[in-house]
């Protein structure tokens, strides 16, 4: 008869190993290794200027994370902000094109 065992949470796993428990027995090699997913990239390089690199380190040490993973944070957060606002834009658009009135363009 097969023995079936009761999920444990990884919760309780990492708890039992901070207290210094034997946790050998959730482990048992059956599985296997997945090799490291491939992300495309490509270095770039950005000149910034000294005050902002100030700001950067500081915003970083903020954190407690690294200056590249900084600004790939940012950058990201820009990024998904910009569609957004792309895709209300598109949004009132087509709402106007409906209604047939003409779309509200911001002025500088």
């Amino acid at each position: 008869m097969k023995t079936t065992h009761k999920a444990v949470a990884a919760e309780h796993i990492a708890q039992l190993a901070d207290s210094g428990g034997d946790v050998s027995r959730f482990f048992t090699g059956s599985g296997r290794m997945m090799p490291p997913i491939k992300a495309s990239v490509q270095r770039v390089n950005v000149d910034f200027a000294a005050s902002m690199l100030s700001e950067l380190d500081h915003a970083a040490g903020e954190l407690n994370i690294s200056r590249q993973a900084l600004i790939k944070t940012l950058v990201r957060q820009a990024l998904d902000q910009h569609y957004v606002a792309h895709s209300a834009g598109l949004a009132s658009r087509k709402a106007a094109e409906k209604t047939g009135s003409a779309p509200r363009t911001a002025r500088a």
